[in-house]
């Protein structure tokens, strides 16, 4: 199939052929032609399978097919995202898809001044791409109204549920038409989503493109097992390489990716650190420099997980393995993008057995050892010892918010 098999107004498929895409991905084909039915749709795919096109392109779509000058202050579509930097992005394609339409889009999240979106609402927008925490904020103030909401976007359902916005996006939801189509995207469906998506939802069809917390085909991924006093000479070791030209490592905090950023700029390895207590203009000067080669390694922690768009990730390397498993399948999801091969290392300490064990259970195979001059018999051999917090594939009981990190306003 072809994108011109797809019935797209004649604006969007100008933009398409503009931009070279001929052929969608496998998320597209099947969930287009459902959200241009008016279903409401529940969509489960891996990251970096093309889903905002998959939901953008037929509300682009159904707003410009039905256009009236927006209203001020009510958006006609709203697409809810979990972290700026996702928010940014699906705007930037609405912009790219759009680009031949009447329609407005704008982007609202937290860490800027809001005065700039406050103006944008003023002068009425169709397509609203939003942070939970900024959302309600703004609607607090009288600076935005959902009852005029058409279309509803839920993407990375499970990470903003992870991240704790369940009240703030079940607030938001009451706030829109009943009479509205809704999308859920998500890259895996627990439990948790699926009791939050079914009152919300009306006779939602499914798509599935890919196994629940599977990883992507193309990722050739590598277990290193080391001594923790010893990560950082593994890691510097592994960057003496050149075929390691654009690194994303994975930490555990804030604080250790700062100061990993700093060993490795002090080593004269160019090196950025992306978290959440950066502002926004630092973070996205930091992506910026990541994204066109003016740093070779982006050091973050899992606020970088999802939502980060940038093509040629040649590897990542998860220098702290995640609490949460499932992580694990979104950090890796970072290289490998559209249809290109990536390697992804993985160091394991003595203390990390259980972690390794449990994501071993989750992706459904086991990771290949890759011997090293640090290699650590006590690490491979140790035995399993209690997750403290977290666990990924266990089943969580009793309430998920006391286990929950707390995240600010400023942080989503």
């Amino acid at each position: 199939m072809n994108y011109t098999d797809i019935p797209l107004h004649e604006s969007l498929q100008k933009a398409l052929a503009r931009e070279g895409y001929t052929q969608p991905t496998p998320i597209q084909e099947q969930a287009i032609p459902i959200v241009l039915s008016g279903s409401d749709l529940i969509g489960v795919a891996q990251t970096g399978t093309g889903k905002t096109a998959a939901f953008s392109l037929p509300i682009l779509h159904r707003l410009q097919s039905t256009y009236h000058a927006p209203i001020s202050k009510k958006p006609r579509a709203l697409i809810l995202a979990p972290t700026r930097e996702l928010a940014a992005q699906i705007f930037a394609s609405l912009q790219t898809y759009g680009r031949h339409t009447k329609l407005r889009f704008t982007a609202i999240y937290g860490g800027v001044g809001q005065n700039p979106q406050v103006n944008a609402m003023q002068k009425g927008i169709d397509v609203l791409v939003a942070t939970p925490g900024r959302l309600l904020d703004l609607i607090n103030q009288r600076h935005i109204f959902l009852d005029e909401v058409e279309v509803l976007v839920l993407d990375e359902a499970d990470r903003m549920l992870d991240m704790g916005f369940a009240k703030d996006m079940k607030k938001i939801v009451d706030m829109i038409p009943k009479k509205r189509q809704t999308l859920l995207f998500s890259a895996t469906m627990s439990q948790t989503v699926d009791r939050f998506a079914k009152p919300i939802l009306h006779n939602p069809q499914r798509v599935e493109v890919a196994p629940q917390a599977t990883t992507a085909d193309k990722v050739d991924q590598r277990i290193l097992f080391v001594d923790t006093d010893k990560k950082n000479e593994l890691l510097l070791h592994l960057l003496q390489e050149e075929h390691l030209d654009k690194v994303l490592v994975f930490v555990k905090t804030k604080h250790r990716a700062n100061k990993l950023a700093a060993l490795l700029s002090k080593s004269k390895i160019k090196a950025k650190a992306i978290h959440g207590d950066k502002s926004q203009n630092q973070r996205i000067q930091a992506l910026k420099s990541f994204s066109t080669g003016g740093c070779r390694v982006l050091v973050g922690t899992d606020v970088a997980a999802r939502g980060l768009d940038i093509d040629d990730i040649s590897h990542v390397i998860n220098y702290d393995l995640p609490l949460d498993t499932e992580n694990y399948v979104h950090r890796i999801g970072r290289t490998a993008r559209a249809g290109a091969e990536g390697v992804a290392y993985s160091f394991a300490t003595p203390e990390d057995k259980a972690l390794l064990n449990q994501i071993q259970q989750v992706i459904g195979q086991e990771i290949a050892n890759m011997h090293h001059e640090y290699h650590s018999e006590k690490a491979r051999n140790a035995p399993p010892k209690k997750i403290s917090r977290g666990g990924g594939g266990k089943k969580r009981s009793g309430n998920r918010n006391r286990s929950r990190p707390r995240y600010s306003r400023r942080q989503r």
